[in-house]
């Protein structure tokens, strides 16, 4: 069916979507209007769970597995009927025309080839042009977005870059057969403060540039303020307010909008443990390398974490944030330097620790769609720990898995016989989160947990995680580039560049002026709920007011 009018590139109109979960099928996105014209950027915001990723898929005439349209949906691309259009249409069109760049790189990539090669692929497949052409586009781009070492990374495999590092592949990948409609899905989540601006300035330069219309899917308000030329909120599948981006920060007219506006208030209660008793961890003057590299990624790192302490690790991409809890959980043994926990000298690889050494660390990863098994249910997902270290089974066992899901704020028979396909990506958190409290341990490493949640569904996360500390004595270690986040949890911080520590101390000195020039850099970084806020901040680094990354 072809649309009569030729004012959008897209129109999606009485867009109705249901999943097939508990044996019925159960309404998910209700009757959603939305238009889009070329150059446009269009926001969609709310909790998670509330459909964005839902309608971000359907503008390209797709729904998840265990989903459909619902009759008299129309998702109209380009004068094309997609709902209606036949599978070789719909495919000429994605990767082409349609673009989307999903939550998790991790996930969209197969980790067999490399990143070039994959860049590629839809070039050469759409016959936009050839694989030499493909390469030399890919690096262009890769230097565009601040890609370290652009003529050479692409030559990579995805397992060998930062999730970071991989999250700006994507976005270049999407980019290749310059499309018209790009669908951003979290696209800077997984990226520090300081290469999140340029890639956001990335997206809109090329926005403008090929006049491409783009949807912009995301939880964090400042970074749509920046992007987006109109709002839409969205919350339980329906559509709450739309406006024009500064009229709706200005004047948000739905309660619910207001209580995204409000500014967020938590602040940890949790009393630090004594820096004077003995630490759960330390970690001793350690220095890492990968193997097949050519240079440590970690140089002569040293901290300790208390009992009751939340020491927050901070730094760009590639930094060594996730290289250092790699070490300290036994993933990576370390070329030099030891780690303690509770005052036993741990062995440097996990296949020689014990299980009451591995019960005591455990670690909550940052890209929740490859940490859990898509083939098991939620049930098989936490309660394995459960077993495995703690040896319940049957009444005890279902009793606690209960009191997990009851813990992270989904109730259990609504969710523990689902699979993660059935979760949002928000919701898959929260049971990598639950996975790691099965363990009972002593110790926990969080790096970036709530990167992927929507500001409400975060507040409540960091309140749980301070009350689980206040009663269990717990010490965390969290990795982020949240530096909100770090105002609200950290008792410490400390600041990497390149591998190597370069401040550390109480929350209140490193985050207060005078700063080292790094950490000053990320605090400059931070986007503000202003529209203006990146246009002036571009501005003062184009002409030297401002710092420039100092890393990647």
């Amino acid at each position: 069916m072809k649309s009569n009018s030729a004012e959008y590139l897209l129109e999606m109109k009485n867009v109705k979507i249901e999943g097939f979960s508990d044996r019925r099928w159960h309404d998910i996105v209700n009757g959603i209007d939305l238009n889009l014209k070329r150059g446009e950027i269009l926001g969609l915001i709310g909790e998670s769970g509330a459909g964005k990723s839902t309608i971000g898929i359907a503008a390209m005439g797709f729904c998840k597995a265990g989903c459909r349209f619902k009759p008299g949906s129309s998702v109209v691309f380009d004068g094309l009927e997609l709902t209606s259009a036949s599978e070789e249409e719909k495919r000429r069109l994605r990767g082409a025309r349609i673009a989307y760049v999903a939550q998790s790189a991790a996930a969209a990539f197969n980790p067999a080839h490399k990143i070039i090669d994959q860049f590629s692929e839809s070039v050469v497949q759409h016959g936009v042009g050839s694989r030499e052409e493909a390469y030399a586009d890919a690096k262009d781009l890769y230097s565009k977005i601040k890609m370290p070492e652009p003529d050479t990374i692409g030559f990579r495999y995805p397992h060998q870059v930062s999730g970071g590092q991989l999250q700006r592949a994507m976005t270049a990948m999407a980019l290749s057969c310059r499309p018209d409609l790009i669908i951003f899905d979290e696209p800077t989540t997984a990226l520090d403060v300081t290469t999140q601006i340029e890639v956001l300035a990335t997206i809109r330069d090329i926005v403008e540039l090929f006049n491409t219309a783009a949807i912009y899917i995301s939880h964090d308000l400042a970074v749509v303020a920046q992007m987006a030329d109109n709002i839409i909120v969205l919350r339980y599948g329906d559509l709450v307010e739309e406006a024009e981006t500064r009229r709706m920060l200005d004047d948000p007219k739905e309660d619910y909008t207001k209580s995204l506006w409000a500014v967020r208030t938590f602040k940890k209660t949790t009393v630090a443990g004594s820096r004077e008793s003995e630490p759960i961890v330390k970690v001793n003057h350690v220095t890492a390398q990968y193997p097949k590299t050519k240079e440590p990624v970690l140089y002569d790192v040293d901290f300790e974490v208390h009992p009751r302490e939340t020491v927050a690790i901070v730094g760009e991409s590639g930094s060594g944030k996730s290289t250092a809890a790699r070490v300290i959980t036994g993933l990576l043994p370390p070329l030099e330097g030891s780690i303690m926990l509770d005052g036993e000298l741990l062995p440097s690889d996990y296949h020689d620790r014990t299980k009451e050494q591995l019960k005591s660390a455990q670690m909550i990863y940052q890209m929740a769609d490859t940490a859990i098994n898509p083939r098991h249910k939620i049930r098989k997902i936490v309660g394995r720990p459960l077993s495995f270290y703690l040896g319940m089974e049957g009444d005890e066992k279902h009793r606690r898995l209960n009191e997990l899901m009851d813990m992270i704020e989904m109730d259990p028979k609504l969710y523990l016989d689902r699979y993660p396909a059935e979760l949002s990506g928000g919701q898959k958190q929260r049971i990598c989160i639950a996975r790691a409290l099965a363990a009972d341990p002593k110790f926990i490493i969080c790096d970036e947990i709530t990167s992927a949640l929507d500001q409400l569904v975060a507040e409540g996360i960091l309140r749980l995680l301070d009350r689980l500390q206040q009663e269990l004595n717990l010490a965390y270690m969290f990795i982020t580039h949240d530096l909100a986040t770090v105002r609200a949890i950290a008792d410490r911080v400390i600041v990497m560049l390149q591998g190597r520590i370069v401040e550390q101390g109480e929350k209140g000195v490193v985050l207060q002026p005078p700063h080292h020039e790094y950490t000053e850099l990320l605090l400059s970084s931070v986007p503000e709920m202003n529209p203006d806020w990146m246009d002036r901040i571009m501005a003062e680094r184009a002409s030297g007011k401002g710092m420039r990354s100092a890393g990647n």
